[in-house]
């Protein structure tokens, strides 16, 4: 039995193993809550009267609230957020109970009609779903797998709810940073995301989670010549295996307009969870609830269906159909991105990659229509890669879904157009925890707070006390060359040896430690990180800093050596 262990949790058989179990639970749970969401929801809600429609969003709204506050013991609403905010921890964790409450709450906002996408909640319980693989089987783990079983479970949560499963895995690597990606978990992710996938189009068929995609039910509109031609999907690779000048020249275009698209909605974004967050919960229901019901009647009227309810698949559809002109495109642009950021602010859970596509899909059929392009087709595509990319910084993951979604047409356009909209939108994201790049080993200790090398117990000096007294107690008899300066309680200054090389051995008896301390040296505070009390120390050409709390109260003192110290710890902890 010992032998069989020891050969199962040798290098990397058991992650690989539990990443493909983690595929295989997740696409379970997201077949469950698409089927609520969609089925037995959204899809009977959209058949009622425009009236019930209209107050269906703020039902759902009230619904998330509850289920957040009583179920989810006061739960955020944040969903793919949490995946990339637990990443970058120092030991990420997600609790399993505030999973239900999540999903549900998920359920009732996009299922009673709010503009947001499955895929939040999707890769939240596929984080969640990860993280609790890895706590029950640890033992058999390595201490840096919980990041690994962490983007295995968002990678296939990405892959089920979009049947795409490359897209899934390049979502999860790109996702925690703006300009980097997580290649550690590469393989495992691959592994998880094919199961999710295999599982869930085996429950609930492989139609494209795209609605014009899919073939038969949907077919893709393209002028030709004098007459409209309706073409599959399986025809679209052949038909447009080539590039053209135009082509290029259209996915500059588009990359130049969705970059400032993808930046305009990220200010949008972090605005409207700034508002959500000053605002009281009745009043964020009540203007969300009032809002939506608007909205909807107000694109019934204008497009005789209410196309700003639910995550904007209906919309989709609409904008590629023929003959629709250039000002009713704009409008449902507008009126799409409102519907989802007061969703977004009135508290509703769900994600903003599936709405980042619909923006995309309905600028694309716009620029189509400017530049009158005779394949109107490739333009909602190349607006779904460029907007996708610039919202979420992950332009890899926008082509891979193009390049899935299409059986591999539009390829090179596409890239050229994320790529474009990469370089407009520079570091704007909707994701609120992304960061640039991963950390060296140096910088990730850096970044720890100050409390971590901090000492407490420290001896300090009262102002009153003499040289001489500094002398042989703290010189001497402790071999410290500086000493924080404490009366009461309160931080005065830092007194040193270069203080007193100053003064002559004939006076210290008679000077005291009050009248020589340096007061100019800036004390540090507990929400400081170890790099901004190196730059300090590096600043002041000193080696010791007291930290301090709001109102001048010692705390305790950071010193070089300490850090030093905590380093070497921490590399043979492993921590």
């Amino acid at each position: 039995m010992s032998r069989l262990r020891t050969i199962a949790t040798r290098g990397d058989t058991p992650v690989l193993a539990l990443s493909i179990a983690t595929g295989a639970l997740v696409a379970l749970l997201i077949a469950s809550f698409e089927y609520l969401a969609q089925g037995v929801f959204l899809e009977r809600i959209m058949h009622r009267p425009l009236y019930q429609i209209a107050a269906a969003p703020a039902i759902g709204l009230v619904l998330t609230a509850l289920l957040l506050h009583w179920i989810g013991r006061r739960a955020n609403p944040a969903t793919s957020d949490e995946f990339i905010r637990v990443y970058h921890e120092r030991s990420p964790r997600l609790p399993l109970r505030d999973l239900p409450a999540k999903l549900l709450a998920g359920v009732a906002t996009i299922g009673f009609g709010g503009a947001l996408g499955l895929e939040g909640p999707s890769i939240y319980a596929g984080s969640t779903a990860g993280l609790a693989v890895h706590e029950r089987f640890r033992r058999w783990l390595r201490r840096e797998d919980v990041r690994i079983l962490l983007t295995a479970g968002a990678a296939a949560g990405i892959a089920a709810v979009f049947k795409a499963p490359a897209t899934g895995v390049l979502f999860a690597l790109e996702a925690p940073y703006r300009d980097d990606v997580t290649r550690r978990a590469l393989i495992p992710s691959l592994l998880a995301a094919a199961t999710s996938y295999v599982t869930y189009i085996n429950i609930v068929g492989p139609d494209s989670v795209i609605p014009f995609l899919n073939d038969p039910e949907s077919r893709l509109g393209l002028n030709l010549d004098d007459g409209l031609v309706w073409i599959a999907r399986d025809q679209l690779s052949a038909l447009f295996s080539g590039v053209e000048i135009n082509d290029i020249m259209g996915a500059v275009l588009l990359g130049v307009l969705a970059g400032l698209g993808g930046r305009f909605m990220a200010w949008l974004v972090r605005q409207a969870k700034s508002r959500a967050r000053e605002t009281r919960l009745i009043l964020r229901l009540f203007v969300g609830a009032s809002l939506l019901a608007g909205l909807a009647v107000g694109a019934d009227i204008a497009f005789d269906s209410p196309l700003t309810i639910g995550p904007g698949f209906r919309a989709m559809e609409w904008v590629v159909a023929p003959e629709h002109g250039l000002g009713l495109i704009a409008l449902l642009f507008g009126l799409r991105i409102a519907a989802t950021i007061v969703t977004l602010g009135a508290g509703g859970v769900g994600g903003l990659f599936i709405p980042l596509a619909v923006q995309g899909v309905i600028l694309g059929a716009f620029v189509g229509q400017v530049v009158n392009a005779d394949r109107p087709g490739l333009y909602p595509i190349l607006g779904l890669a460029a907007f996708l990319g610039a919202g979420y910084r992950a332009p890899i993951s926008a082509v891979m879904f193009v390049a899935e979604s299409t059986g591999g047409a539009f390829v090179v356009p596409a890239l050229i157009a994320a790529a474009v909209s990469q370089l407009v939108a520079g570091s704007s994201s909707v994701a609120e925890h992304q960061q640039h790049v991963r950390l060296g080993h140096l910088e990730r200790r850096f970044t720890l707070p100050v409390t971590a090398a901090m000492a407490t117990e420290v001896l300090t000096v009262p102002p009153d006390a003499t040289l001489s007294e500094f002398v042989f107690l703290h010189v001497l008899g402790r071999r410290e060359r500086s000493v924080a300066v404490v009366d009461g309680g309160t931080y005065l200054g830092m007194i040193s040896l270069t203080e007193l090389s100053e003064i002559d051995r004939s006076e210290w008896d008679d000077t005291t430690v009050g009248s020589v301390l340096r007061t100019d040296l800036p004390a540090a505070k507990p929400s400081w990180t170890l790099r901004d009390a190196i730059g300090t120390m590096g600043d002041t050409d000193v080696d010791v800093l007291a930290v301090t709390d709001a109102d001048a109260s010692f705390i305790g003192v950071i010193r070089e050596d300490d850090i030093l110290k905590l380093d070497e710890i921490l590399d043979e902890t492993g921590g």
